[in-house]
């Protein structure tokens, strides 16, 4: 094993030994009534590991992820909300409030790995995962890795407007490391690794082991880790990925998910997994004093958070 990844490993290894709670605590559900205290939020800074700092200054997580290529990204603008220039732009304001309950949640269960997953396929998940992973950096001096695991549909790299390969199957087929495969754009501390090229078996490509592999190794380096998954319901692409995450997002869209479709997407997570709900393309009343603060669109739909059930 090289130093680096010696290195990544004892680093994690401090990171969980300082984790409060365990598997046995009970998921708490996603109150989106208020907001979390700004203190809450500001003092959850990752600092450096130890164990990167024993290791010399070449292996720092700055001069590590220097690694990674610098790419040209062109976002599209209507979807990916915290690439413009306007602060309060519509529907910015609810992924903030999502962040801060994700941040709520973290003092009392460990969770940095977050599956975005849906019942069925233009629920809006990539929307939501692309927006949550930008809307992390935001705060000075976070890091946040986005992962596009939707091997089957791809999307992200189109919304984020990069290239798809080489990416996450270069990795689980062994042709590459990390650290080619993670994309660094223009918004600061904000990376991706992209689907990477059509596979013939998705499934078994994940289940292979190196994605286990691969987000022990980069874990150490960011405080949010942000995979989108295939649809739930279709495929057990997801199932798989929980297991490798520390919660689970679900993304429903209202008045489109089949009651049926959202019950079995439930179902498909264990019930320490599911962390919340993220109700997608709600109708807001557009005289609502809410209008000004929540909702975003994705093509002509809308988003609210859910407590879980």
């Amino acid at each position: 094993m090289s130093r680096i990844h010696e290195a990544l490993k004892r680093a994690e290894q401090e990171r969980a030994s300082g984790v409060t709670g365990g598997p046995g605590e009970s998921t708490p559900a996603l109150d989106m009534a208020g907001a979390a205290p700004a203190a809450a939020l500001e003092t959850d800074v990752m600092p450096v590991s130890p164990a990167l700092s024993a290791m010399g200054s070449q292996f720092t997580p700055d001069t590590m992820l220097a690694r990674c290529p610098q790419t040209n990204w062109n976002p599209d603008l209507k979807t990916m909300l915290f690439f413009g220039t306007e602060e309060q732009a519509y529907g910015t304001e609810e992924f903030r409030t999502l962040r801060s309950r994700l941040y709520q949640l973290r003092e009392k269960q460990p969770l940095k790995k977050v599956l975005v997953s849906s019942a069925l396929p233009k629920e809006g998940k990539s929307f939501v995962a692309a927006n949550l992973a930008q809307v992390m950096v935001r705060q000075h001096g976070r890091r946040a890795l986005l992962i596009d695991g939707d091997l089957r549909g791809a999307r992200l790299h189109s919304a984020l407007g990069t290239a798809a390969v080489p990416g996450l199957s270069e990795y689980l087929l062994g042709q590459t490391d990390e650290f080619s495969i993670m994309q660094r754009g223009p918004m600061e501390n904000l990376f991706f690794i992209p689907s990477g090229r059509v596979v013939s078996s998705p499934a078994e490509l994940l289940a292979n082991g190196r994605l286990k592999l691969l987000l022990s190794r980069v874990e150490p380096l960011f405080d949010w880790i942000i995979l989108d998954s295939s649809p739930s319901v279709p495929v057990s692409d997801a199932g798989l990925l929980a297991n490798y995450c520390d919660g689970v997002l679900l993304v429903v869209r209202s008045n489109a998910t089949p009651h049926d479709a959202a019950r079995k997407a439930r179902e498909e997570f264990k019930e320490s997994h599911l962390v919340g709900v993220v109700l997608n393309g709600i109708e807001i009343d557009a005289n609502s004093y809410t209008r000004y603060y929540y909702g975003s669109s994705y093509g002509n739909g809308n988003i609210r958070e859910e407590a879980q059930r």
